[in-house]
């Protein structure tokens, strides 16, 4: 009989219709698969039982975050060799479809092979880790179990990743700058764009560890209120507010932005959250920020978009990115938010793309990461950790590949009058 690697390899060929683009090295120590290819670690059998009960995205999941499977050598070289086969999807379409297989006997005989390869098959219990997919309803409760999930995995941790400047968004690079002097100039970036001035308000939606609500008070003078659904960031930058006295120009509370009630405010920025508030409800999101902003005031929201499709409808939420990362996050294109925010009264005044800046940040993240991934595993947890170093560094090759972008949208609650309050040219080209 054939070892374990040659097997598998023989089998994965013929489910995909198609060559394999990696090596496979089994727990008996066999290889097989092209020469000099990504090697893919599959550790114990348990790893291919989680991809027969879960085939696809969300099986192979498991088996990462749980250690089952693993990838030797440089992770963003082997996702990229893979991503033919899991993510990306042309409209011929690659590989052989659920149909095909059905069809075809060699398929169904590799099917049987595999199933004998594995042995008794019982399901392994998903990774802990893993939360229960649902419908997203994005209630109050929900989103903040949601948000819970992903930002309460420790402060420690995410100082790790996310270096001292503590902003998990997007930065703002020029040549060979720092990760944190590009976090500085993202965030004195989204200052300059809501105009602000000493003595205004400044609405901060999703204001994590309070990088952004620090920054405009401390460089520009304005009054800022923070609002999170995360306890453990609160309490971070409650103290960080504190350490910079700050106080009695920085509030910070726990509190769903769809219960601030003490505006008019001059400006409002919302960045990296207007992903968790999904489909359905975000025209009222806008509809709320709209209301919250004086005539004149300024809105900056910056969010992750994804390529429009043929068909909307079709369109689901990733797997993993689901059940790990990012529960009831939703992405949408581009032109869906400019729409809503104009159906909400907005007057959209400037789309900027920060696609190829994001790679960047994510690569840098995982450095970060990786540089200290003992640490990392002692304060996530080795399955957390592993999710994290997925999710970024996939991530990463999604926005160098075009696949997801990000925008910073400036829109403006424009009065009657019809004056914006923007200066004629609001950017300097360099040609």
């Amino acid at each position: 009989m054939a070892d374990a690697a040659s097997r598998l390899v023989s089998v994965a060929e013929q489910l995909l219709g198609a060559p394999l683009p990696v090596r496979v090295r089994a727990w008996d120590g066999s290889q097989a698969g092209p020469p000099g290819a990504p090697v893919i670690v599959v550790r114990n059998r348990r790893a291919l039982r989680r991809m027969l009960f879960k085939p696809g995205e969300l099986g192979m999941a498991r088996a990462w975050v749980a250690g089952d499977l693993d990838i030797e050598g440089d992770l963003y070289t082997a996702l990229g060799a893979m991503a033919g086969l899991l993510w990306e999807h042309d409209d011929e379409g690659r590989g052989r479809s659920l149909a095909d297989t059905v069809r075809d006997p060699a398929a169904r005989a590799a099917v049987r092979d595999l199933i004998r390869l594995v042995g008794p098959p019982l399901p392994p219990a998903p990774p802990r880790e893993e939360v229960r997919r649902r419908r997203h309803l994005h209630t109050r409760r929900t989103d903040k179990r949601a948000i819970s999930h992903h930002y309460d995995v420790g402060n420690d941790f995410y100082a790790l990743v996310l270096g001292p400047s503590m902003v998990y968004s997007c930065a703002y690079w020029e040549d060979d700058c720092s990760l944190e002097t590009a976090q500085r100039d993202k965030l004195e970036l989204v200052c300059q764009k809501l105009g602000l001035k000493p003595g205004q308000r400044l609405l901060d939606v999703g204001c994590g560890w309070g990088s952004m609500a620090v920054h405009a008070a401390r460089e520009h003078g304005v009054s800022v209120v923070g609002v999170t659904l995360s306890q453990e960031q609160a309490a971070f930058a409650r103290k960080r507010v504190a350490d910079e006295g700050l106080t009695d120009r920085v509030e910070i509370r726990v509190q769903d932005y769809r219960d601030v009630r003490d505006g008019p405010y001059d400006a409002i920025s919302s960045i990296g959250m207007a992903e968790h508030v999904g489909a359905e409800r975000y025209l009222d999101y806008a509809r709320d920020l709209y209301g919250l902003l004086k005539p004149g005031g300024r809105l900056l929201n910056h969010q992750i978009a994804r390529r429009p499709q043929q068909d909307e409808t079709a369109y689901e939420v990733d797997a993993f990115i689901d059940s790990y990362v990012f529960p009831d996050g939703e992405l949408a294109p581009l032109g869906t938010t400019v729409t809503m925010l104009e159906r909400a009264g907005f007057e959209v005044r400037d789309v900027e793309s920060l696609r190829e800046h994001y790679a960047r940040t994510l690569r840098a993240w995982v450095a970060n990461l990786e540089g200290d991934w003992a640490r990392a595993t002692r304060l996530a947890g080795f399955g957390r950790a592993r999710v994290w170093r997925l999710y970024m560094a996939a991530s990463a090759l999604a926005f160098e590949r075009n696949q997801i972008g990000v925008n910073q949208v400036l829109a403006v609650r424009t009065p009657e009058t019809g004056t914006s309050g923007l200066p004629a040219r609001t950017r300097t080209w360099n040609t």
